[in-house]
């Protein structure tokens, strides 16, 4: 389906796909349009809902600027599957809750980390320098993130909020593991010390904007080059952490389950990040704040909720969206007002059939907190292609 509905105002216009839009995400992406570095338009998935300054589900192109606050506190946050070799009939009730079960105690989850005679040097070693040159610059960061060691023991965790590890099992009944995560809290710790370094500098310069959050760093500026030295460290970061738990996630059913081998190429993207592009005849950064990139031949993954179906997809290169997709369903209600609206009966009923947690601790994730993946993936049929749908049949919360 194409472009639903537009904004137009005084610079460029704003393209999104989905007429269910609420009006304080168009006030957001609005304000964003009005910012005078702004590329050709703005682009809002299907998945579109609130974000802090800038909206979730959008892509914003920009000339010479980026906003940190734009791509957010998840620097690099992103999906990671991979298809296996064996089928639902190598599965049972029993080795699924010893699966759950494992995954559970090997891979730290919400703000767990791993001890120190678990730390996966090997995989978080290449980072060392980065950081360190970082740090030496901006010792803030230290203070920010407390401990220099915790990023290490953060290697291969979860994290909280709406990351979570699936096993799933495909149109074929063929089995897949997959799973959510970031840069965790040292990405996060370098987004915030970044967004209070732009605001500060906007202060300095007198600069009036629409919305407090979309403080910016031109090209040039004194922090400019260290943002995006930290964003793609960050990003970085987050690519190996997604490995280095798919490969603790694959031991875990390895124990449990027959023997298999992975039989696809492992898909690693991110959704909440900032790249360098060539578009509308211009080189620019490009910001997807809950988007995948898309372009023809890019295979990327859109999710549903705990209890709803996900998806592996092939971009179609479409220009009115920077060739990008939907991240996923998108949550329209907060978690407060989820916990709020539904129960733990709610929650058990939404996820039948799905070895999870059912209790009121994760209640703010019930699948009736998202809009249905499936419209989502028929309001961007001219981004996407779907190549494989998934559906969980085990689910680990961070």
């Amino acid at each position: 389906m194409p472009i639903q509905h537009v904004l137009t105002n005084e610079r460029v216009p704003v393209k999104i796909w989905t007429d269910d839009v609420d009006e304080r995400s168009l006030e957001q992406l609005n304000n964003i349009a009005k910012m005078p570095f702004i590329h050709h338009h703005v682009a809002a998935m299907p998945d579109v809902h609130l974000g802090i300054g800038a909206t979730i589900g959008s892509v914003i192109a920009t000339h010479k600027a980026i906003i940190p606050a734009a791509v957010g506190v998840d620097l690099g946050c992103g999906m990671v599957a991979a298809r296996l070799s064996i089928t639902a009939n190598d599965l049972d009730e029993k080795s699924l809750k010893k699966v759950f079960d494992q995954i559970s105690r090997d891979v730290p989850v919400g703000r767990g980390q791993h001890d120190d005679n678990r730390v996966l040097v090997a995989a978080a070693k290449p980072f060392e320098a980065g950081l360190k040159n970082l740090t030496d610059r901006h010792p803030e960061l230290l203070k920010t993130f407390g401990k220099f060691s915790k990023w290490i023991n953060q290697m291969g965790t979860l994290g909280g909020g709406n990351h979570f590890i699936e096993v799933c099992l495909d149109e074929t009944d063929q089995v897949w593991v997959m799973l959510h995560s970031g840069s965790r809290g040292i990405g996060n710790a370098i987004a915030d010390h970044f967004i209070k370094l732009a605001r500060k500098d906007m202060e300095r310069w007198m600069i009036q904007l629409p919305d407090r959050d979309l403080a910016y760093f031109p090209e040039g500026t004194e922090h400019f080059g260290d943002y995006i030295e930290a964003v793609h460290w960050a990003q970085e970061y987050a690519l190996q952490n997604r490995q280095s738990m798919l490969e603790l996630v694959l031991s875990a059913l390895v124990r449990h389950l027959p023997p298999f081998d992975v039989t696809t190429e492992v898909v690693n993207c991110h959704h909440n990040y900032i790249a360098k592009e060539h578009h509308y005849g211009s080189d620019v950064w490009v910001t997807r704040k809950g988007a995948i990139r898309a372009r023809i031949g890019d295979i990327g993954i859109v999710p549903g909720s705990m209890g709803a179906r996900s998806y592996i997809v092939a971009g179609k290169g479409n220009p009115d969206s920077f060739c990008s997709s939907a991240h996923g369903a998108g949550r329209p209600m907060s978690r407060t007002a989820a916990e709020k609206c539904f129960t733990e009966a709610d929650l058990a009923e939404q996820t039948v059939g799905v070895i999870c947690r059912k209790d009121k601790g994760v209640l703010d994730e019930i699948p009736g907190a998202y809009k249905d993946i499936d419209l989502v993936m028929a309001n961007q049929s001219d981004l996407a292609e779907i190549l494989h749908s998934l559906k969980q049949v085990v689910c680990v919360k961070g």
